[in-house]
């Protein structure tokens, strides 16, 4: 079916209600992505489960959602972006289940594994759905949109948490962070059931095992460091396997180069990099996931750990945050995109990178809550001003026919930079808290700061390379 045909043959309010479907499930991902960050002290208590197994429960998510997004995004490509949104959903609800109902944290771990996966074929279904719903112009709202909801999503989640923790509903506890899922998994799969449009690429495109290893590999060896590194310190492996995934990645770049050129057909599409849009795109995706991962993180640890403040209270905390995240994205980021082009999202750089570092430095200062909300709300619309535009920009100009594909290409970078922030940044945090009292925690997170607020300026000076007009097609 070509896909040129979406837009004619549906209306407005069929489109809206596929837009809203997936926006559900978008929904669900992002919030389970970071709800535990609040809960895991309550985890690890009530399971009585090691720190290894509670950081497992962060990073497996993200090291199986990672590394099977791009897989999951080719087969909406190959067979059909309703029927794979539809079985992810069946497996995120699941998988959630088994999550609150764990055991002991081994199983917990597990359950977090197979969530990831689930979301892996999930999520870029949407996004591709977007990409064939509308046109460029017209995605530059929708996506706003889902920048909007995924950055209150991603905030809101620890906001969540907290409360989920200080109400425990039912008595579950811990586990009504993860049983939550549970009436919106039914909800987005009745409605992925009867509201989609059943569509695939309009390429014949065959399915790419050896491909699909490859980038498993790479992505493997890439992330596993990242994950494992600073609680095995740093042992020999670690470095082995940083210098096996250059080797592999250029491997993998080079069959699915030779592929395309022989079969027609392979895992990626070799010429969505020559547009530089989508190739900038990615890299300020990365460094920016680099920098909230890493800076959310560490303030989330600094609040709870050196100030002893109280989950419900750091959920708190995160509302002013998340209001200028929605801000940022809905106000200033959709409006002005089509106007000003690359310039929203560098100015976005660089007020999100004054918001963070002032943050913490009015921490460090001992400053009283309300500098610091007003501070994060500068943080927030800052994030928003760059964070709102890079999906659009990113996937102004690519062929619908790889929309599944390249949608999961953006989201696979993300959650490198997430890995990557959450590692590095943190590592370097927790190098300077090493053998120090609470006290020098607040320091710590000023160090930590300082090198999220460089990247951002770093990605300002990247984005200044993009084209003028993006937009037009």
């Amino acid at each position: 079916m070509p896909n040129t045909a979406f837009t004619d043959r549906l209306s407005d309010r069929q489109r809206s209600l596929a837009f809203v479907t997936v926006l559900i499930a978008f929904v669900m991902d992002v919030v389970d992505s970071t709800i535990v960050n609040t809960a895991l002290p309550a985890i690890q208590s009530g399971l009585g489960a090691s720190d290894r197994a509670m950081q497992w429960v962060v990073s497996g998510y993200f090291l199986t959602f990672a590394v099977l997004l791009v897989v999951g995004g080719r087969r909406g490509d190959l067979f059909g972006y309703a029927r794979m949104f539809v079985i992810g959903v069946i497996g995120f609800t699941l998988a959630s289940l088994a999550c609150g109902l764990a055991a002991d944290g081994g199983a917990l771990s597990v359950a977090r594994l197979a969530q990831g996966a689930a979301a892996a074929l999930m999520a870029p279904q949407g996004v591709a759905l977007i990409q064939l719903l509308y046109t460029p112009t017209e995605r530059i709202g929708r996506l706003a949109a889902f920048g909007v909801i995924g950055g209150l999503a991603a905030i809101g989640g620890p906001v969540l948490g907290g409360m989920l923790i200080e109400w425990s509903p039912f008595g579950l506890g811990w586990r009504s962070v993860f049983l939550i899922n549970m009436p919106f998994g039914l909800m987005a799969l009745v409605a992925g059931l009867t509201l989609l449009p059943r569509g695939r690429s309009g390429d014949a495109l065959r399915p790419d095992v050896p491909g699909s290893l490859l980038l498993f590999a790479a992505l493997g060896s890439l992330l596993l460091p990242l994950i494992e590194g600073r609680a095995a310190g740093w042992p020999w492996w670690t470095a082995a396997l940083g210098l096996a995934s250059v080797v592999l990645w250029w491997a993998f770049w080079r069959y699915e180069c030779r592929r395309r050129a022989t079969v027609g057909s392979a895992l990626i599409e070799p010429s969505l990099f020559a547009d530089p849009g989508f190739r900038i795109g990615l890299a300020a995706t990365t460094g920016f996931a680099v920098a909230s991962g890493g800076f959310l993180l560490t303030f989330s640890l600094t609040l709870q750990r050196g100030l002893g403040y109280a989950p419900i209270d750091v959920a708190l905390l995160h509302i002013p945050f998340g209001l200028g995240v929605m801000a940022g994205i809905s106000q200033i980021g959709r409006k002005a995109l089509p106007r000003y082009g690359r310039r929203v999202p560098m100015t976005g750089a660089v007020v999100m990178a004054a918001g963070c570092l002032t943050t913490a430095a009015a921490i460090h200062q001992a400053m009283p809550a309300v500098v610091i909300g007003a501070l994060l709300l500068v943080a927030g619309v800052g994030m928003g001003t760059l964070s709102g535009p890079l999906g659009p920009i990113t996937l102004a100009r690519v062929d619908r026919n790889h929309a599944g594909v390249a949608g999961a290409t953006h989201k696979t970078v993300q959650q490198i930079g997430g890995a990557l922030g959450t590692a590095l940044i943190a590592t370097v945090y927790f190098m300077v808290v090493a053998g120090r009292s609470a006290a020098a925690v607040p320091g710590a997170f000023l160090v930590s700061s300082a090198i999220v607020a460089l990247d951002l300026l770093a990605l300002a000076l990247l984005l200044r390379r993009l084209p003028d007009r993006l937009f037009e097609r």
